[in-house]
């Protein structure tokens, strides 16, 4: 079932960069085919223990709108907005994409950050990847299953620089250079009535 080659050859489309300053952002629409997409959703719904924490915004404390998993290759935490995270060892499933993205990034991953959207109202503020421990210049890779949502983008010196892009089910988008630095980004809500989504951002932990 899970077939690696399969996965390199579909990796090999071409990506959208997109037109952004102080960015590199790529975009593969069609990074992995639906079939394969759709089995994938089905057994990480389903087979991911998944956890909802609490967040604290503007001194309110309140369970964060979406839910999460943490898996690594080794025991490196994960610590973002006042939440430290502690990975699990990557499964067969999440070992097989990481290598397609490994392919397409030129870049090793030992964690992958698994959030889970199960409706609208679940959300992803403005943020950017920037944690001490994913190094200087951090290179991350997106992956998506489930409903479309948009991907919004957002120049932190000039809020008025903005870039809306819909994430289809089983793309890609790779993050890397000075993105970071320089760039906002989030999954808004919604009211319309929508699916769940799973999204996996891989990231090296240094």
């Amino acid at each position: 079932m899970y077939n690696l080659d399969s996965y390199i050859q579909e990796a090999k489309e071409i990506p959208v960069k997109l037109p952004l300053d102080d960015a590199e952002i790529f975009y593969y629409p069609n990074f992995i085919s639906k079939k394969t997409a759709d089995t994938y959703f089905q057994k990480l719904r389903k087979d991911t223990q998944w956890q909802q924490d609490v967040i604290t915004v503007f001194g309110k404390t309140h369970p964060q709108p979406r839910l999460t998993a943490l898996f690594g290759a080794d025991r490196k935490t994960y610590t973002y907005s006042g939440i430290t995270m502690y990975p699990t060892p990557f499964t067969k499933i999440l070992l097989y994409i990481k290598e397609s993205v490994v392919q397409v990034c030129n870049s090793n991953f030992n964690t992958v950050l698994l959030n889970l959207y199960r409706s609208g109202s679940d959300s992803n503020g403005w943020h950017s990847d920037d944690e001490k421990e994913l190094g200087k210049n951090p290179v991350i890779a997106s992956v998506s299953f489930g409903v479309e949502r948009f991907f919004q983008l957002k120049n932190k010196k000039d809020t008025s620089l903005t870039y809306k892009l819909t994430l289809h089910h089983g793309s890609l988008l790779l993050m890397k250079g000075k993105t970071q630095h320089f760039w906002h980004h989030q999954i808004p809500k919604t009211k319309a009535p929508i699916n769940e989504r799973i999204n996996l951002t891989f990231r090296n932990i240094v």
